[in-house]
């Protein structure tokens, strides 16, 4: 099979893809089907493909070809399937029509009466009893051009006006191969860059599915979303989807064709979204439709225009006691999707910036609860640092939908990468960071658990800096979760806190794993430290989880806890550090060291209190020696070029 027409962006520009190089396609095999009355060559056209030269002698039906993959310009296997009315029931013939992916419907030149059966018995047998949306592809095949005087084309136009799924008319001549492999691209064009989920010929114009998707990928190019793809970005495109760029004059070629053909389709000398898509309209009205498929692929898109499972979920291993966080460039690419959506630079997301930014996706992602799970602003609008927290939040629990979410923004697009798992560090095993007496990561999980009413939520809402009073105003639709930044020796980790309000009967082993238990008892409770006892004793004390006694409401007269042992000597008994007093009624309740606290320990676990404020010493005046030291080299450096 031959390579064919080349495609590319630009209209009358240079040619810099082939079909065979148009992104990866969806049918796992091609089977073309050859129908048509007796006589018109049916069986010579597919002998004269294969041998590349006319038979002398015809049978009456070829036996089904099979070309391997390797051979054809898609790199799909392509079976053809001949039909004989003398040798096959009309129950043998439908059978074959169900299976193929294109019939090509073929006719002699020079008889009409062939014509006339394409319309009246051919059209109706393959597609009679089909819904449109679910119509076999069409080819037309005039064969023995050879013997013809004049085309058959006048003819043949109206029949091709009349039913849409009629993707392409090919005269050809198995006697002297005119055309035949030319057929033959076209049956397999068909239906692996098939018109129909792009275009209705009736109302000629793109179908709403396919300008949803031209839209979200031009959104996603317009990477400074000033509603124009200009020169830079327009390159990038256009290397991106095939491989090469566009010279200057081809660039200017294509704006041009655009802005004598609408009225709104260029601006300030770049292609907005209505210029986009008539480009696209016109590549399927000029028969160039492999070209809006190599751009829907390279997004994601299948020929239903669903984005791919293959796309959106590659495969990622997560080994236990593992987890997954975001590296550095992922950052500074979600970082640059905020600033292109925050139109007034105010460094908060307004609902609209917000609903813009999520209009790449086919649902909005975050429910109410999101924007009380992060840092917000007094009016609950989502900052950069919440915006990060939450990506970081995802990543961490829910990391395949994260890697989906990162799918709908293009990531691989933007970041020119594989797939959407580039973005994600896999850390490596708990196991191997106490063993080590160290940690990679920089994302830690603290459970908070305590009985009801000992003010969880209250902590959990503190440390976004949400006073009591806020907390009030939000009303009860809080979430389990919030997650913020704090410092460990100088750095920013991200600490997750879960809040867990079960009884003591009903906590499982499972929900007690984290790299940190904070066991919250409440000091006016005489009954509450009792609760976190057990829940220690049962799933923490033989355990290398590290843990935190904290004894909230320190605002409010103590009451003595109905517990055999104080919990200070509790604490003292099991060597753990004392508890921590900690109130939500203060101002500086956001800022409490406790959350340093936390994710301290959850970065050492391996080190008793003691072990831990010397390690965070000794980690500080490491540090400073170093610096020092360095500064001193680049002292020593200026002082000896001077002299």
């Amino acid at each position: 099979l031959p390579t064919g027409p080349a495609v590319d962006l630009s209209l009358p520009g240079q040619r810099v893809l082939s079909l065979s190089q148009s992104g990866a396609n969806m049918k796992g095999n091609v089977r073309i089907l050859l129908v048509g009355e007796p006589k018109v060559g049916k069986t010579s056209l597919i002998m004269s493909l294969v041998s590349e030269e006319f038979p002398e002698q015809v049978p009456a039906r070829a036996e089904e070809i099979t070309i391997p993959g390797d051979v054809t310009p898609e790199r799909i296997p392509t079976h053809i399937i001949d039909y004989s009315a003398s040798e096959q029931t009309e129950d043998e013939l439908q059978d074959e029509i169900n299976r193929a992916n294109v019939v090509c419907v073929v006719y002699d030149v020079n008889q009409e009466s062939t014509i006339e059966k394409i319309q009246s018995k051919w059209i109706p047998l393959v597609n009679g009893s089909c819904e449109r949306e679910n119509r076999i592809p069409v080819i037309l095949v005039g064969n023995k051009s050879d013997l013809q005087e004049t085309s058959s084309m006048e003819m043949i136009l109206p029949i091709m006006n009349q039913f849409t799924e009629i993707e392409t008319c090919v005269e050809c001549s198995a006697k002297n191969l005119k055309n035949i492999s030319e057929l033959f691209f076209y049956a397999q064009k068909a239906v692996l860059h098939p018109t129909a989920p792009l275009y209705s010929p009736e109302d000629k114009q793109l179908k709403p599915l396919c300008v949803q998707a031209l839209t979200r990928i031009f959104n996603i190019s317009d990477q400074d979303n000033d509603g124009i793809l200009n020169d830079v970005e327009m390159n990038f495109f256009q290397k991106y989807c095939f491989r090469n760029p566009l010279s200057a004059q081809a660039l200017e070629d294509v704006k041009t064709v655009v802005w004598k053909n609408t009225t709104d389709g260029i601006r300030d000398d770049g292609l907005t979204l209505n210029g986009f898509l008539f480009l696209n309209t016109l590549f399927v009205q000029r028969g160039r439709h492999e070209t809006t498929w190599t751009v829907l692929r390279k997004f994601g898109y299948d020929d239903n225009l669903e984005m791919t499972d293959d796309y959106l979920h590659p495969p990622l291993r997560v080994l236990y006691h593992c987890t997954t966080e975001l590296n550095q460039r992922t950052y500074l690419f979600l970082q640059r999707v905020f600033e292109k959506y925050d139109a007034d630079n105010d460094g908060v997301l307004s609902p609209i910036e917000l609903t813009n930014l999520f209009s790449v996706f086919p649902y909005f992602p975050w429910g109410p609860e999101a924007f009380n799970t992060v840092c917000t602003d007094e009016r609950g609008w989502v900052t950069l640092h919440g915006y990060l927290c939450h990506w970081t939040f995802t990543a961490y629990l829910d990391v395949h939908r994260c890697i989906e979410y990162l799918g709908y923004l293009g990531y691989t697009t933007i970041m020119e990468q594989e797939s959407q798992t580039a973005a994600i560090t896999v850390t490596r095993a708990k196991k191997l960071d106490l063993e080590k007496g160290q940690t990679q990561r920089n994302v830690f999980l603290c459970k908070v658990i305590g009985p009801k009413g000992t003010g969880k939520t209250a902590f959990l809402q503190a440390f976004l800096g949400r006073s009591l009073q806020m907390q009030s105003e939000m009303g009860a639709d809080l979430c389990d979760f919030t997650i913020n930044t704090v410092q460990v020796n100088s750095q920013d980790k991200y600490l997750i806190l879960h809040e867990v309000d079960v009884d003591c009967e009903f906590l499982k082993a499972s929900n007690a794993t984290c790299d940190v238990a904070c066991l919250m008892y409440d000091i006016t409770d005489a009954k509450s430290f009792n609760y976190c006892a057990s829940i220690y004793k049962e799933h923490y004390m033989e355990s290398r989880i590290p843990c935190v006694f904290v004894a909230s409401k320190a605002d409010l007269p103590e009451q003595k806890q109905e517990h055999g042992i104080t919990p200070l000597q509790f604490c003292y008994k099991h060597r753990l550090p004392p508890p921590f007093h900690f109130s939500c009624c203060s101002d500086s309740a956001a800022s409490s060291p406790i959350y340093s606290r936390l994710a301290l320990v959850a970065s050492f676990p391996h080190l008793n209190d003691a072990e831990l404020s010397t390690s965070s010493l000794c980690l500080r005046v490491t540090l400073g020696a170093a610096v020092t030291a360095l500064l001193a080299f680049a002292l020593y450096r200026a002082l000896a070029r001077h002299k």
